[in-house]
This record gives C-alpha cells, sequence and structure tokens, in this order.
C-alpha cells in the first residue's frame, strides 16, 4: 500500500538511526498522523511516530532513549518518536498489522494498524486532526460503515471509560461520513 519502499527524508534518515541502535528484528506498532500520511497517503505534516507497542523490551529501551523529543537525534532530524502510554485501540489490532516499508531497513519492522483501527484510534481524542483524519479514511480506503460501527462494538466499546460519550461521537462520525458520500458525485456509496 504505500507509495514508495522507505519514506522520505527526513523519517529515512531518522529510521535509519534507530535501526542501527539495535541489533535484533524490532517491530514498532505504528499509529496516528505518521501512519496516515506515510502509508495512506495523506499529505499533512506531522513531525512524530506515535508507538503503541515496541518489542522485544530491551530495542523498546534502546529505541524509546535515543528517540524521544527533545534527545540529539530527534533535534538533529527535527522529528521525534512518541510512546503512546494509553491508547483506545480496537482488542485485535496485532492480528491485522501491515509492515509499512518492507525490507527498508535491516532490523525495523514499521507495522501499520489497518484503517479501521486507526480511525477508532481517534475515537476518544475526537480533535479536527482526528476528524480530518477519518473523513480522509473513509474517502480514500473506503471505509465500509458496518465494519466500522462492528468492531467499535466488538472490540474498543467496552475498554473505554465513558463509552456512551464515544457511543455519541461514532454516531456523529458516521454521519458526517454520510454526508460527505452523499455530497460528493465521486465518492464510493459504502452506507
Amino acid at each position: 500500500m504505500p507509495p514508495n519502499k522507505r519514506p522520505p527524508e527526513p523519517w529515512d534518515s531518522f529510521l535509519k538511526d534507530l535501526d542501527v541502535a539495535v541489533s535484533e528484528t524490532t517491530r514498532m506498532d505504528c499509529i496516528g498522523g505518521f501512519v496516515v500520511a506515510q502509508f495512506y497517503g495523506l499529505g499533512r505534516p506531522t513531525a512524530d511516530v506515535d508507538v503503541i507497542e515496541i518489542a522485544p523490551r530491551k530495542a523498546a529501551d534502546t529505541i524509546m532513549a535515543i528517540g524521544l523529543r527533545g534527545s540529539p537525534l530527534s533535534r538533529r532530524h527535527g522529528i521525534y518518536l512518541d510512546r503512546v502510554g494509553i491508547a483506545a485501540i480496537p482488542e485485535d489490532y496485532e492480528d491485522r498489522l501491515v509492515e509499512m516499508f518492507p525490507d527498508a531497513y535491516q532490523h525495523l519492522r514499521l507495522m501499520a494498524v489497518d484503517p479501521y483501527d486507526l480511525a477508532l484510534s481517534k475515537l476518544e481524542r475526537n480533535g479536527q486532526k482526528d476528524r480530518d483524519d477519518v473523513r480522509f479514511l473513509a474517502r480514500s480506503v473506503p471505509l465500509d460503515l458496518d465494519i466500522l460501527k462492528r468492531r467499535y462494538e466488538k472490540e474498543l466499546r467496552w475498554q473505554l471509560g465513558v463509552p456512551q460519550r464515544e457511543d455519541l461521537t461514532l454516531k456523529l462520525w458516521l454521519e458526517m461520513i454520510q454526508e460527505d458520500r452523499a455530497n460528493s458525485p465521486t465518492s464510493q456509496k459504502h452506507l
């Protein structure tokens, strides 16, 4: 799915520096704007890679120590890693991960969550960028709204602190997407 075998600069150099810092295969499960932009093709800038999991643990400690915001590496490249401490993400997301840049790095394996999991990971925050990302995914993938709703109900809702609030947010998102599709003669109508 990625348009290129490697991410553009400064991402490629930053990731190469992380890659040489570890000596074993290291999986980084990525979400957020980096995935929307670099894997799904939205042309918006982001200064970080949001990661929800890095394995194995020893490599995770190394990578996070050198890639965090404010580290010499992040200052050199102007970008950084952000470890997402608490992420509301569908329960079985790991079963649907896809490698973003296969064979680009010797040790790093950057894994993207699928578009439904990515959209649902933005549900609790629900900021303007989150809604814009979901709109983009709905148009470009295009998202099947029944799958989005089922995954929310089966794999995410039970994890949420205030599920009634997110029920309403999802309802508004579904209406937003349906309205976009109804008003766009070229969009696919996956209602």
